[in-house]
């Protein structure tokens, strides 16, 4: 029988032809490169090679033949963003010549260059390639590592790598490499082995000729080769086997494809990293007798090596002398290998440090690869094994270490001995494909058969290895891979290019714009049949298949066999090209599914191969039926669609549904033509019948089926209703009804491809329909494909499926009532697959049942098809069900997988996207699902497009976690559930520190025109919008500024007496403004305090440094008053150490987030030598500020050697600080030359300045703090009492000296206490009480003991302890390593002393110190009040001395009053320091109270006429400590009080005020404002040791003043102080707000648990001492900081500026705006709160949300408009919709309230056409009525309702009635009728449907099986309907109709 239509033309039609030509070559020709190239070509030959050594000749030979014909090369690759998203262009790497051009481009986008490369020598190569930068190269995380994107180009002697970052490497090559290949690892190279490599005598070994390089500073490394024995027993060997060449190189899967040129055959090669135990195996030397071939003796290797250099260099290699005097140099250091850490071997730094144009570097490769040293021991036994080893490699054999190979090559398969005649030849071409099925093929071409050879080959189940099938040869020129739709092109000998997936060949490729070949041959001549040369080509598949399948496989054997039929497939097969015309000549740079054809006339052409699908619906079928259908079944049925889709001149994109529908029902056997339906499908019609598909026909002779056809065809009807059919009055042809209609019913063709897998199919298009109905775009997919499923379902007679279909359409599936009976015996011919279940699987009917509670049966799904499905049943299954483990990987309960075959059990990829684990806890199931839904990737977007009822769950579980989130969720959680507050956060949290935005949100903008104005003060960068917020009531900020900005000339106030001349008035003056220049150098100490951390520099300007002006302006006439005018003696160098703070205060400006490197740090360096000391103190600052690690060890060793003693001091201390407690040893390298102590005693002494030694045991101190290391703690104990030296060494300053030592002594012990491990023998603590009472000296021990035998000529110090030297650096060392101990016997001995004739031996400033450090000690003891304070002030103090508020002085014989009124100040003043340190940054009250008082009664005294006993001195040093207590305890704060009392210090210049207390006052007035108020500081251990650094209370009495403590330190506050200032950012506005606080202490032993509520933005409590803070209602969304779990989330908040994202609630107005809350619009709303909502305008919307959405909503539909009629009533439903949903904080649900409303009208109109609306009432409905959601609103009663409790109820009771009318209207007789099973008249159909569905009714079937017929009474049905699942209330309606008289209701 001939009705088989068939495709004739299968043709498939490339599209977007373009010509090509690489965008590089075009680049090339203007850039200015030309010139340089003939610069070169005047050197003489030698000059031009010098980087090679000695290659000259050959060189100049090279570099000619390239200039007279420049050789060009590219390659494409597809774009890659730096997201990693997919974008859609090319980009091109173009060689030629020297340069090397990267340019990106598209078809859409113009080519632009990227980045374009010259290098000094001709480019051999160029390519891309991703290193891994990671620490450790272990095989199994190779996924997780950074990758470094680079570029790499290969030249003759090295290789360039770019990396995108811009760094830029260049690595010397050792040899000449033939080529390079990117591989997942790293690069690898091949050696070019030359003629000369013949080795001379029998013993040698061939040298590596592969070899790798992991990272651009790694080193070279042979590749080691692994091959398997014939019986099993593997060798590791390297690979040397000069005539193995690498023909391709794959990075995933990583394998190298090898052609060996003496065997002629391909291998395949695994490429791994290589195990320890193989390393060993080469790297090891054996010693039996007769050595493994394979391990190369040591020293004939490294002679080889030597003689063969580069290419042909003759043996006496210039590297040869120099490697012998280099490797002296070698034998101390013992590199570690693989490591890239700045100890990389001497001669990897040798080969960086220097240009690629020295010689050296060939050596330094070649030294290094002597595979020799195979053992790792030192001594050598090898060296005397060869006869010829020369003097010279004996010499260097000791010091080589081995090179450990990395990469190792497996051997995996190698293509069978062929027995041609004609030689084999390497593939010029090789690439892996993969069909439509996904089986990948790795195939190469050999060009000299021209055959394409593919091998299929798969993972192993465990995914260790591949295996590899046999080999299929196909003729072909050329091919290229087609990756984007798993095909691939080939160019075939005859021209033709056919396009092939796998081994199947789907068509010809048509290009339009290439001649078509001619047609040689007539067309009635019969064709002869194929040449037999082509055996190779596949044979097709031998299961008969129909004829119709004969022709998509198009092999060229055709299978004769029906003779009397030509074979079908078109003539142009054969027809070659003509030769006149041009021809394509090969195929090259594919690129996703664009591909460029090389014509024969040398231009190039750029084609698309057209996709399979385009439409979202085709794409998923064909998915699914794919994934079902066998493999060799689906490969030939996506052939056959493809051809059929992608005919020339195919169908646009909507009928591609049609097309398709009719290609696979023609593949299932079906008639097409004969199906009314289909017949009717909307092909766009042209006004042509060409697209309908062709008949083949056997004769000539027409027949009457054709003019029918004709009739009937949608070509007659367009005619017939053409305009010109009216005009001429044609008559329309009356068309009998096809006759097959009536007398047979069609039948299927059996023999077609898909017949047996009908049911299959049939069912996974099921499945499809049931997973479009969970996405509400696909509404007209889901309508085209339940056609196709009617027609299936009537033909398979699956009637629950029809009654399904026809409840979904009611309308669609009555109209179409064709039927198509098949055969029982034809449907037992079909396969039905275990998965197919009679009753249909419906997604919605499952939620349903969840909902109610009934259990359900798995859900079938296709994985990758229908993953929504997949998705919801799993969240219903944890978030309704309760069911944890449903999202975790055994989801079996739940899901059934639908299979092709029951294969063996394979691991299905897709699921372990699915297992979900979250680090943290989560409490509830909706914080679970929420967590699982962003971690599969479900979005917002997603969530939007599912039906309302469906989403509702996954709406309440988001509605649930939106009110309590917890605030360390990742980004996407929190977008997810609508936070963008928290989601903001997360983000920023993500980013690397300095990109956050929150820099900008933050950074004051001050216009640049401002500051040229007004002299640059250093405070001009302060964040002005914050401190606003702090500080909104008064100008203090203003105030601070004044106080501390020194680049203004100050004001010299002098009033000239009548008796004063001229000339002592100048003098007078300038005497005055010395004055006032003790306190101008003193301010930068304090404005470093005040603007610390709150500036980023840009990178290309140097930091703005603000002078310090010394000059003075004198009133009236505002003369200028100069110190330099030689009228007065100024002290010399006065002013160096106020530049040198002023640096430290520039430099500490810089946040420690900042972009820095060391480049800028040396382009900082100022040019006149002036400046040296800022810059100096620029250094100390970035060490604080932690940037100084950046700046490079050279430039470090630059700055010591310089020899300036403050850049000295800046540096030593500013590295230490930087490298804080780490040990490290080069930093300790650095500090211990500049400590004689430290260096051996035979060592050279170095004449180190005095303060440098300071700093530098200040130094020892920081960077090993808290180590308590034996070694530097013992050598600092000793010099705490270093003895003066014999000559004057050590005299001056040893009172610094020695303090600097206790310091850094107590830093190294930091709070350890008594637990000293190992330094019991040192007697620390007993030394130190030497150190502080005196006594007698004990004798020295230690290396140093010689340098102290003769005692100093100028201090005669005896033998005992000089106290006055040692005292205050070991009572500070005490206190610091019993630091918060509380350890009362070494408290005991700093008590002060209680006797008169024990105090007279104390300095009374020590007992502040002893004070100080007792109280620090007994920490815990520190009480905030003025009696505590007093409590330590011994008895005879308290009874005799006079109290600091008396005015007469009490007159005493026998006491000394003078001491005891020094004693009492002093302790005094120890005790408030000690409350000091204890309250630091902690704003208490009680304390600031109790210190204030002191402050005060200080500054009495100092008026008192008492003062003159105490000593103003001590008094003022006094009030500078309490002062500056104050200023720790409030720190930050910016307290008024404690402002006052420093400005008022601030006035005092005269009499006793020297530079000192200036210093005091104003670091204390920084304290206040440290950090612009947003630091504070901290009392851990390290930061009180810091702080006991900077505020040491003994001030410089003159500005160059460093003899008891050095003024550097006094910055180490910097280390005490922590970002701590939390700053509210509205997220919508991206402002800084005010927002409640409410946070949360942990309970101590002095209080218990407690909450206080702030306002922030405000400077947060140490946070180890909370337990929560809040965010709190009701203007601002909730937010939780548990710091239970961990601080680091809320650390680097603060660190990050305190950026903290809040949310307004809807309604609500921001605190600045309406500070008391009464204009919020809840507040008015609710108050008078109407019955109606009709009390809410719309117009007040905007206030309650920004969401433009609704906005427009508001202003749209629920506004009256002047003719309302009945439209009223819907304006106030909308309103009171609104109202409730922007009230409620759920907007999102304003859609389903409405979609809810609409459907219910809907149904009462009787207009549904489909019920999907009505399913997800009734989900909707359900799910407020579940067990699940009732259960939690009785745990949370006072959470809002999610939807409004009126609303469902009204809408519930609607529907009933409307259809409960409809039955009393005749639906009764309707259903009845339904339920017999007796056709139903068509006007009810959509509304019986409506029933069924809302009420569930079971389908006739059911009930029927039921036996419900019978009933007698209701009882009985209920007992009958109990298995169905029915509600009552629908039994109800049915009943009457099932017991047939209503009478029997009655019971």
């Amino acid at each position: 029988m001939s009705n088989i239509y068939e495709e004739k033309v299968t043709m498939i039609a490339a599209g977007d032809l373009q010509e090509f030509v690489p965008f590089g070559r075009d680049h090339c020709k203007h850039h200015p490169n030309a010139l340089n190239l003939q610069l070169r070509q005047l050197q003489p030959a030698s000059e031009l090679w010098s980087s090679d050594g000695a290659a000259g000749l050959v060189g100049s030979l090279q570099e000619v033949t390239i200039h007279e014909k420049q050789k060009e090369s590219w390659h494409l690759r597809k774009g890659i963003s730096d997201v990693g998203e997919e974008v859609e262009y090319d980009e091109e790497l173009y060689v030629a010549g020297n340069m090397v051009i990267w340019s990106k481009g598209s078809k859409s986008q113009a080519s632009a260059v990227y980045k374009a490369f010259t290098v000094d020598s001709p480019v051999l190569q160029a390519l891309w390639c991703d290193f891994i930068i990671s620490q450790d190269k272990s095989e199994k995380d190779d996924n997780s590592n950074e990758v470094e994107k680079c570029i790499c180009i290969l030249q003759s002697s090295c290789i360039n790598v770019h990396s995108m970052e811009g760094k830029d490497y260049i690595a010397s090559l050792p040899f000449q490499v033939a080529n390079v290949w990117p591989t997942k690892y790293g690069l690898l190279f091949e050696r070019s082995s030359s003629a000369h490599e013949v080795p001379p005598s029998p013993p040698r070994e061939p040298l590596p000729t592969m070899f790798s390089m992991l990272h651009p500073l790694d080193e070279i490394t042979p590749v080691v080769c692994k091959s398997g024995g014939l019986f099993g027993t593997s060798r590791v060997q390297y690979v040397a086997d000069s005539a193995m060449k690498i023909v391709f190189l794959n990075a995933d899967p990583s394998i190298i494809m090898t052609y060996d040129a003496i065997q002629g055959l391909h291998s395949l090669w695994i490429l791994r990293r290589v195990k320890p135990e193989e390393q060993n195996v080469v790297l090891k030397f054996s010693e039996q007798g007769g050595t493994p071939q394979h391990v190369a003796t040591s020293s004939s290797l490294t002679a080889h090596l030597r003689s063969f250099s580069k290419g042909d260099s003759p043996v006496t290699s210039p590297f040869q002398n120099y490697s012998s005097i280099h490797s002296q140099s070698r034998s101390t250091s013992s590199p570690s290998l693989h490591s890239r850490s700045p100890s990389i071997s001497n001669m990897a730094a040798l080969s960086r440090s220097h240009s690629p144009a020295l010689g050296v570097h060939s050596f330094s490769g070649v030294q290094r690869f002597n595979f020799s040293s195979h053992n790792q021991s030192p001594k050598r036994q090898s060296v005397s094994h060869s006869p010829n080893s020369t003097s010279n490699d004996s010499f260097l054999a000791p010091e080589m270490e081995p090179i450990v190979p990395e990469l190792c090559i497996d051997h995996l398969w190698t293509e069978a001995i062929t027995t041609t005649r004609e030689k084999n030849s390497p593939a010029s071409k090789v690439f892996i494909t993969s069909d439509l099925c996904g089986q990948k093929f790795l195939c190469f071409l050999v060009e000299s058969q021209l055959q394409l050879r593919c091998v299929k080959f798969q993972e192993s189940n465990d995914k260790t290895q591949l295996i590899f099938g046999s080999v299929t040869n196909l003729q072909a020129k050329d091919a290229a891979p087609v990756e984007k739709i798993d095909t691939m092109l080939v160019l075939e000998g005859n021209g033709n290019l056919v396009l092939y997936t796998g081994l199947v060949r789907v068509g010809k490729v048509f290009i339009p714009g290439l001649p078509v070949p001619s047609l040689t041959m007539s067309n009635t001549m019969p064709r002869p049949s194929t040449p037999l040369d082509s055996v190779s080509t596949p044979k097709p598949l031998s299961k008969p298949l129909g004829s119709l399948d004969e022709v998509v496989l198009l092999s060229p054997v055709p299978e004769l066999r029906d003779s009397s039929k030509v074979h079908d497939s078109p003539y142009i097969d054969d027809c070659t090209f003509q030769q006149l015309g041009s021809y394509i000549h090969s195929v090259r740079d594919p690129v996703h599914n664009r591909v460029t054809l090389e014509l024969s006339n040398g231009s190039m052409v750029r084609i698309t191969i057209p996709e399979i699908a385009t439409s979202e619906l085709v794409k998923k079928c064909l998915q699914a039926v794919k994934s079902i259908l066998p493999k060799e079944v689906a490969v030939q049925m996506l052939v056959k669609w493809y051809n059929v889709h992608n005919a020339p001149g195919g169908p646009s994109y909507h009928s591609e549904w049609n097309l398709f529908v009719t290609c696979l029902m023609n593949m299932m056997g079906y008639n097409t033509d004969r199906l009314s339906w289909i017949r009717n499908l909307d092909f766009e019609g042209s006004l042509s019948p060409v697209i309908a598909p062709k008949k083949a026909r056997p004769s000539d002779t027409g027949s009457d089926e054709d003019w029918e056809y004709l009739l009937n065809s949608e070509y007659h009807q367009n005619v017939e209703s053409h305009l010109l059919t009216r005009a001429l009055h044609l008559n329309p042809l009356e068309v009998s009804l096809m006759k097959e209609d009536a007398l047979h019913n069609l039948t299927l063709d059996s023999s077609t491809l898909l017949f047996t897998h009908i049911p299959a199919i049939f069912f996974v298009l099921h499945l499809v329909y049931e997973e479009l109905k969970l996405n509400s775009l696909m509404g007209e997919g889901i309508r085209s494909l339940v056609v196709l499923l009617v027609q299936l379902a009537r033909d398979l007679q699956l009637e629950p499926y029809l009654d399904y279909y026809y409840r979904d359409y009611p309308t669609l599936v009555k109209t179409s009532r064709q039927s198509c009976i098949i055969d029982q015996a034809q449907i037992g011919l079909m396969h039905h697959p275990s998965f197919f279940t009679p009753e249909p699987p419906s997604i919605y009917q499952w939620l349903s049942s969840c909902l109610k509670g009934e259990g359900a049966s798995p859900y079938p799904y296709l994985s990758g098809v229908c993953e929504r499905s997949k998705l919801i049943v799993l969240s219903v299954a944890l978030y309704i069900l309760g069911d944890e483990r449903a999202v975790s990987n055994e989801a079996s309960q739940y899901l059934c997988k639908v299979n092709s075959a029951p294969k063996k059990s394979q691991v299905d990829q897709n699921d372990n996207r699915f297992s979900f684990r979250h680090s943290t806890p989560v409490n509830s199931l909706a914080e679970k699902l929420v967590l699982w839904m962003t971690n599969v990737g479900f979005t917002l977007r997603d969530l939007e497009s599912l039906p309302f009822g469906v989403a509702l769950p996954i709406r309440d579980a988001i509605y649930h976690c939106r009110e309590q989130p917890a605030s360390d969720w990742p980004e996407a959680v929190c977008l997810l559930i609508g936070r963008q507050d928290l989601s903001k956060q997360a983000c920023e949290g993500n980013l690397p520190k300095g990109k956050s935005s929150v820099a900008q949100v933050l950074s004051s903008d001050v216009p640049s025109g401002t500051e040229a104005e007004e002299e640059d003060d250093g405070m001009n960068d302060m964040n002005q919008e914050v401190m606003s917020l702090i500080w909104s009531e008064d100008l203090r900020v203003q105030e601070v500024r004044r106080l501390l900005q020194s680049a203004h000339p100050v004001r010299v106030n002098v009033v000239q007496m009548p008796e004063v001349n001229d000339h002592e008035y100048i003098e007078e003056k300038e005497n005055r403004l010395l004055q006032l220049c003790q306190r101008t150098m003193a301010l930068p100490l304090g404005r470093g305090m005040f603007t610390l951390f709150s500036y980023h520099p840009v990178p290309t300007e140097p930091l703005p440094v603000p002078k310090l002006n010394l000059t003075g302006r004198a009133p009236p006439r505002n003369t200028t008053v100069d110190l330099n005018s030689g009228n007065i003696d100024v002290p010399p160098n006065m002013a160096c150490w106020a530049s040198f703070h002023n640096g430290v205060a520039a430099g500490l400006k810089i946040a420690p987030a900042s972009q820095i490197d060391s480049a800028w740090i040396v382009y900082n360096k100022p040019k006149n030598a002036e400046l040296a000391n800022e810059y100096a103190g620029f250094l100390m600052a970035l060490g604080l500020n932690g940037h100084l690690t950046k700046l490079a060890t050279l430039n470090i060793h630059d700055y010591l050697t310089k020899g300036h003693e403050m850049t000295s001091i800046g540096l030593l201390l500013g590295v230490s600080a930087a490298k804080l407690g780490t040990m490290d040893m080069s930093i300790t390298r650095l500090l211990s030359i500049h400590i004689p102590a430290l260096l051996p005693p035979t060592s050279t002494e170095l004449d180190v300045p005095h303060n440098v030694q300071v700093a530098a045991v200040i130094g020892i101190g920081l960077v090993y703090q808290g180590t308590a290391h034996r070694h530097t703690a013992e050598v600092l104990l000793a010099e705490i009492g270093r003895p003066p030296g014999p000559e004057m060494e050590y005299c001056t300053d040893r009172e610094s000296y020695s303090l600097a030592a206790g310091l850094a002594l107590g830093m190294v012990c930091l709070g350890h206490g008594s637990n000293l491990i190992g330094m019991s023998d040192l007697n620390v603590p007993e030394q130190l009480y030497q150190y502080m009472v005196g006594g007698h000296r004990r004798f020295q021990a230690g290396m140093h003991r010689e340098k102290h035998k003769s005692p100093s000529y100028q201090i005669k110090e005896g033998d005992t302890i000089n106290v006055d030297v040692t005292c205050p650096g070991a009572t500070l060392a005490l206190a610091m390593i019993y630091l918060k101990t509380n350890n009362r016997s070494i408290a005991d001995w700093l008590r002060a002393p209680d006797t008169m004739y024990l105090l007279d031996f104390v300095k009374p400033e020590f007992l502040l110190l002893r004070t100080l450090a007792r109280c620090l000690i007994l920490w815990d003891d520190i009480l905030p009040n003025s009696k505590w304070v007093d409590s330590n002030v011994p008895q005879i103090i308290r009874e005799n001395s006079i109290s600091l508020n008396e005015t007469e002085i009490p007159s005493s014989e026998d006491l000394n009053l003078e001491t005891l009124a020094q004693a009492h100040v002093y302790i005094i003043a120890g005790a408030c320091l000690s409350l000091g340190f204890r309250f630091a940054g902690s704003e208490n009250l009680a304390a600031f109270n109790c210190l204030y008082k002191f402050a005060k009664d200080f500054m009495k005294c100092l008026s008192a006429p008492t003062a003159s006993v105490t000593g103003h001195y001590n008094l003022e040093t006094c009030l500078s400590v309490v002062l500056l207590s104050l200023a720790m305890v409030m720190a930050g704060s910016g307290n008024l009080k404690v402002l006052q009392l420093c400005r008022f210090m601030h006035k005092k210049t005269g009499g006793e005020m020297n530079y000192g207390f200036h210093l005091a006052h104003h670091m204390a007035l920084g304290l206040l404002f440290l950090g612009g108020g947003r630091y504070s500081l901290s009392t851990s251990n390290s930061s009180i040791a810091a702080l006991l650094c900077a505020l040491y209370p003994h001030f410089p009495v003159h500005s160059t003043d460093n003899r008891y403590h050095l003024q550097a330190l006094r910055h180490l506050y910097v280390l005490a102080a922590e970002p701590r200032l939390l700053v509210p950012v509205d997220v919508d506005t991206n402002t800084p707000c005010y927002a409640l606080l409410e946070v949360t202490y942990k309970g101590t032993q002095w209080y218990e648990e407690t909450t206080e509520e702030l306002m922030a933005p405000t400077l947060l409590p140490e946070l180890h001492l909370l337990k929560q803070i809040k965010v709190k209602g009701p203007r601002y969304w909730e937010l939780l900081i548990d710091l239970s779990k961990g601080i680091h989330h809320l650390k680097s908040i603060l660190s990050k500026d305190g950026v903290l994202y809040v949310k307004l609630r809807a309604g609500q107005l921001s605190y600045k705006e309406d500070p008391m809350g009464w204009q919020s619009l809840l507040a008015q709303t609710v108050t008078h709160r109407n019955s109606e909502a009709r009390a809410f305008k719309p117009e007040a919307i905007s206030a309650f949300t920004s969401d433009p959405a609704l906005l427009s909503f508001a202003e749209y539909f629920c506004k009256p408009t002047v003719n309302l009629g009945q439209k009223q009533e819907i304006l106030d439903l909308f309103s009171s919709i609104l109202y409730e949903c922007v009230t409620q904080e759920n907007p999102e649900m304003l859609p389903a309230y409405i979609a809810i409303d609409q459907a219910v009208r809907r149904l009462e109109r009787r207009e549904m056409s489909e019920t999907f609306e009505l399913w997800q009432i009734k989900l909707v409905l359900e799910f407020f009525s579940s067990r699940s959601h009732q259960e939690r609103m009785q745990k949370i009663p006072s959470r809002g309702l999610f939807m409004n409790s009126e609303f469902l109820p009204v809408m519930k009771c609607t529907i009933d009635n409307a259809l409960d009318q409809w039955l009393q209207a005749g639906g009764d007789v309707c259903l009845h009728s339904y339920l017999s099973g007796q056709p139903t008249e068509e006007s009810h159909l959509s509304m019986l449907a409506c029933f069924l569905i809302y009420h569930s009714v079971p389908t006739p079937g059911q009930l029927s099986a039921g036996g419900l017929e019978g009933s007698m009474s209701f009882s009985e049905l209920l007992l009958k309907f109990k298995q169905l699942k029915m509600p009552v209330r629908a039994l109800l309606r049915l009943a009457p109709l099932l017991l047939g008289s209503p009478q029997s209701m009655v019971l």
